[in-house]
């Protein structure tokens, strides 16, 4: 899987950062226009976040991914290789435009399943995902080279940590965290990790997917 392409970055930034305690997560806070976040707010550990809809672990449709409806004996109701506009929908035969981002494929097959009754009897729709959209990612902090990168989707934690050269020997491997806003209205969600956990598989950090707009930090 690939680790990404930085698009933008800053070279010697660790130096600076490890004179000024909490500039860190400043920095990151400061990405979003934000100061809600600085390094002494609440976090969360990885294990602690419950699953359901909102598991990290489930892949959810966004923003650029391309995927297929195939309505099973209806080739007209059926699209190939449709990508998910920037207001979050596509456009499908009888139904028109319907909202996918924030979906999984098979809540998507089932809603789409439901609105078909009305055309067809016992409709049976697959959606598959064909290309996931690249994540944009910002890593901060104790790496090689912080910047903003744009990251093979689905990715983990490690992923972003990889593209962006690895932690520096002053890395607190037990601290590192993923900023999430989740709402415009509440500061960002502080997830915190410990590297082993990334590093050991079958672990609800290892299975940790990120979203486009995610910012890492490794204090």
């Amino acid at each position: 899987m690939s680790s990404g392409v930085h698009v933008r970055t800053s070279r010697g930034a660790g130096t600076f950062l490890r004179t000024a305690p909490g500039f860190v997560a400043l920095i990151a806070c400061l990405a979003w226009g934000v100061l809600g976040c600085a390094s002494t707010s609440p976090y969360k550990w990885v294990d602690d976040i419950p699953g359901g809809r909102d598991d990290p672990a489930v892949y959810r449709l966004g923003v650029r991914d391309v995927i297929s409806v195939r309505v099973w004996n209806q080739e007209s109701m059926s699209v190939e290789r449709a990508r998910v506009r920037e207001d979050g929908r596509i456009s499908l035969p009888f139904l028109k435009d319907v909202r996918v981002a924030g979906l999984t494929p098979n809540e998507l097959g089932d809603r789409l399943q439901t609105e078909l009754v009305s055309f067809i009897v016992d409709p049976v729709v697959t959606v598959t995902l064909d290309e996931p959209a690249a994540l944009d990612v910002s890593v901060v902090g104790e790496v090689t080279t912080t910047g903003v990168y744009a990251i093979h989707n689905p990715a983990g934690v490690l992923h972003a940590i990889a593209a962006a050269g690895g932690l520096t020997q002053f890395a607190d491997r037990d601290s590192i965290f993923v900023l999430r806003r989740l709402s415009p209205a509440i500061p960002p969600t502080r997830i915190r990790f410990r590297y082993r956990d990334l590093t050991s598989g079958g672990t609800r950090a290892a299975d940790f997917l990120l979203q486009s707009g995610d910012v890492v930090v490794v204090e």
